[in-house]
């Protein structure tokens, strides 16, 4: 099993590490050549305008769309989500979206960085769960056949079809490992 982690901006070091004490072989993906052999990937959070402006500079978006309709796992986390949405409220005016999966997303919904938190979640498939929300975007709506794995006081913070899934929180700034194994075991 090998899983990269778009390693342009944001915390991909520490998937990285989450991913390695799992056993499983991680590698920082800094190229779209680097896409090829890979199982998996994970974009991380971050900035979702700098991780677009930098993917469209390294001519990420059409080896990523390649890739995922050929069967590679993609998860986004926080500005992951909202690079992989088909649609993003409150979206900057030239950012692009990679449209992996048929969600609507709102960036920053929860609030600017002071407005940070962690919240208790029944997340689908795993059960509870503390997710770390840093100006954390919502799921507005989920198109057909998107399965929502968990939601926060009425807004979607996570969601998955076939080899696509999102969340709206950070799991790799926690020690609970269970989102990322309920990736390798049932999204891969």
């Amino acid at each position: 099993m090998k899983i990269g982690v778009l390693a342009l901006q944001g915390a991909f070091r520490e998937h990285i590490t989450m991913l390695e004490a799992l056993g499983v072989s991680a590698s920082a993906v800094r190229l779209p050549a680097q896409l090829e052999g890979l199982d998996g990937l994970i974009i991380p959070g971050g900035e979702s305008t700098a991780i677009s402006k930098l993917m469209v500079n390294y001519g990420f978006y059409d080896a990523i769309s390649a890739a995922a309709a050929d069967g590679l796992g993609v998860w986004g986390t926080c500005a992951g989500l909202i690079l992989m949405a088909h649609e993003v409220d409150d979206g900057i005016e030239d950012q692009r979206s990679l449209d992996l999966i048929d969600v609507v997303a709102r960036r920053n919904a929860f609030g600017r960085q002071r407005d940070s938190f962690e919240a208790h979640l029944d997340f689908n498939g795993i059960g509870e769960y503390t997710g770390v929300f840093i100006r954390a975007p919502w799921i507005e709506s989920v198109g057909e056949g998107v399965e929502v794995l968990a939601s926060y006081k009425g807004h979607i913070v996570a969601a998955r079809k076939s080899n696509m899934m999102v969340t709206a929180f950070h799991p790799e700034l926690t020690s609970d490992d269970s989102i990322h194994r309920y990736f390798i075991e049932r999204v891969l």
